[in-house]
């Protein structure tokens, strides 16, 4: 490798790890990021900004999309990166060199009053329901146990420019909305393909979306913490706002809608830019946001962190620390109708002090915000990417012993023999069983995994009428590089008593190349008795409720020749999980953060042969 070469993915890497803030601003992405490293007086060994004017964005751009900095850069919308490569060389990006969509792949005419539907032809959210459950009541589909092995993938779908794809489909009225990490939303025919409508956002868009079919109305949002309001039948948005101003503030958690409210988790990615010792660590303050659903505004927003983050004295580095922070919300919050109540699940702290209710789990008022009690499982996780071993330096660490154990998975409300009770699975391992009418008090505790920084149980659980199924991540690592015969596995519980009823290991690996035995995206459950978990390897793979056997999977890490035109592979599957609608079952593939080993950008959909 070439330095000049060397020198760019050297940028790249502190560029890219560091979370959006201007989506189509070089000057102040570099300004904000990049300034202290950078600029010619700089004395660090990287590039300077007479070296990067050398080369053209066209290159910088390749080494991001398709060569070894894929990772990192797949994190980017694509109006980002063709900003920073622009400012950076001083150059024009030549808009040729990107992968179009073919003209033919819009749908023709536009339907614009799609038919009307019942919930079982419908995926309406992250969690498919208020209670994040991720149940599909199907019980009259054709896709069932005796007619699994006719599941065939029917039309897939390419993603242009992305290396990662992993957002939550929603199903409703005969189309399914997806987006992407390039920016991109778009609203598909649910059995072609063919494109209704097509926008971009300002930024990336991992956080699931959300419909609402009374007002026809999606909502989502973008890595730069923007809520767009979008009309469901021709793409008109409606209202933008923005619900923090933290330069690393990011959604990447489902929203929510109730009583005319949507409900807005707000996470960062200050804590990995802790792991640089320059950063002034930290003060991002996890928060919920309530807006008004008609028009945007905003009608309360709740701190997980009382007051902002005070000064501490300086790092072993010398640079200015504060704290408190952290204690982001990653996940979709759970709506207790009952109780007027909401669920959250928060994420450690970044520094010290350690914050109160890091690593909880919340409640807190539907109509005002205000937080009704919490339970915290896991006192002084006080993590940061300065603080795992293979952290170059540590200045930034206030807790080398912090376990990083988030709640990345959403809360469920389900019901027991017993009553209503949250379940709340960690990246600890642990499945926790929560009473909601005393104050979240424990009713059992279940250890089924490993746990670790990677899960344990990473991004969600399912439940039906009668239990609750977890996929394990579980992955071990020698220095940044996965095991491959380490981790995996679907676990199932009774919702009552936490026993266990069966697991399920994963498949071993063999000579596979790329691959993981990790299960860390989010799975989802049918009434028909079938259960859906997508894997690091590429697999998507389908169990019986009943017993844990696995009987159907598909390899979706493979080349795709798609509906609308754009080269498309699968990878790694992660994050999100299959949304089911009726006879189809809809999902991503392809996914480069985290434990992702193998980046992809298609969006398939599977249906039942007839």
């Amino acid at each position: 490798m070439n330095s000049r070469f060397t020198f760019i993915l050297s940028l790249f890497f502190i560029l890219f790890s560091n979370g959006y803030t201007y989506a189509q601003d070089g000057s102040k992405l570099f300004n904000t990021f990049c300034a202290t490293c950078h600029m010619d007086d700089s004395q660090s060994r990287a590039p300077t900004l007479n070296i990067l004017k050398q080369l053209n964005p066209e290159h910088i751009l390749s080494a991001l999309e398709k060569g070894s900095m894929v990772k990192v850069g797949s994190e980017r919308s694509r109006k980002e990166r063709i900003a920073l490569a622009e400012f950076v060389t001083g150059k024009v990006y030549d808009p040729s060199s990107q992968d179009l969509i073919a003209a033919n792949a819009y749908c023709s005419p536009i339907n614009s009053t799609p038919p009307k539907t019942n919930k079982s032809l419908s995926w309406d959210s992250w969690g498919a329901n208020n209670e994040n459950t991720r149940f599909q009541n199907s019980k009259d589909s054709a896709l069932n146990l005796q007619t699994i092995q006719k599941l065939k993938l029917k039309w897939s779908f390419g993603f242009p420019g992305a290396a990662s794809a992993s957002t939550q489909p929603v199903v409703n009225g005969g189309r399914v909305y997806v987006g992407s990490w390039e920016g991109d939303v778009f609203s598909l025919d649910m059995s072609t393909g063919c494109i209704y409508w097509r926008i971009e956002a300002e930024a990336g868009v991992r956080a699931g979306l959300l419909i609402d079919e009374k007002s026809s109305t999606l909502y989502f949002a973008d890595l730069a913490a923007n809520v767009y309001a979008v009309d469901a039948k021709n793409g008109q948005i409606f209202w933008k706002s923005k619900v923090d101003s933290h330069p690393l503030a990011r959604i990447s958690g489902g929203p929510k809608l109730h009583d005319g409210l949507i409900y807005i988790p707000v996470s960062s990615r200050e804590e990995s830019m802790a792991g640089d010792p320059r950063y002034p660590c930290c003060r991002f303050r996890g928060s919920i946001v309530a807006l008004d659903q008609k028009s945007g505004l905003q009608s309360w927003k709740t701190y997980l962190i009382d007051k902002p983050a005070e000064p501490k004295g300086n790092n072993a580095a010398g640079v200015a620390t504060f704290g408190p922070a952290g204690v982001a919300i990653w996940n979709s919050p759970a709506i207790d109708v009952k109780r007027n109540a909401m669920y959250i699940g928060t994420g450690n702290s970044y520094t010290s002090p350690n914050a109160d209710l890091s690593d909880s789990i919340v409640a807190l008022d539907l109509k005002s915000g205000q937080i009704i009690w919490s339970q915290q499982f896991t006192p002084n996780d006080m993590w940061n990417g300065s603080c795992p071993n293979t952290a170059a330096n540590h200045s930034n660490c206030a807790n080398l012993d912090a376990p990083d154990f988030d709640f990345s998975a959403p809360p469920m409300i389900v019901q027991t023999r017993a009553g209503e009770r949250i379940i709340a699975s960690q990246k600890s391992g642990i499945i926790y069983s929560l009473n909601p009418s005393q104050k979240g008090q424990l009713v059992w505790q279940k250890k089924v995994g490993v746990g670790g920084t990677s899960g344990g149980i990473m991004f969600g659980s399912a439940a039906d009428e009668h239990a609750i199924y977890a996929a394990l991540s579980d992955a071990t690592r020698t220095g940044n590089k996965l095991d491959p015969n380490s981790g995996g596995g679907l676990v199932a519980l009774d919702k009552s008593t936490g026993q266990e009823l069966w697991r399920t290991p994963h498949p071993p690996c063999g000579e596979r190349k790329l691959c993981s035995q990790a299960q860390t995206a989010a799975v989802s459950v049918s009434s028909a008795g079938l259960i859906f978990s997508g894997s690091i390897d590429g697999f998507l793979r389908a169990y019986s409720t009943k017993t844990g056997e696995i009987v159907w999977s598909y390899d979706t890490a493979k080349p795709f020749t798609t509906v609308n035109g754009v080269k498309a592979k699968g990878g790694s599957i992660s994050d999100a999980g299959v949304a089911i609608v009726e006879s189809m079952l809809f999902t991503n593939s392809g996914y480069s953060h985290h434990s992702g080993i193998n980046p992809g950008n298609v969006f398939l959909a599977f249906e039942i042969e007839r």
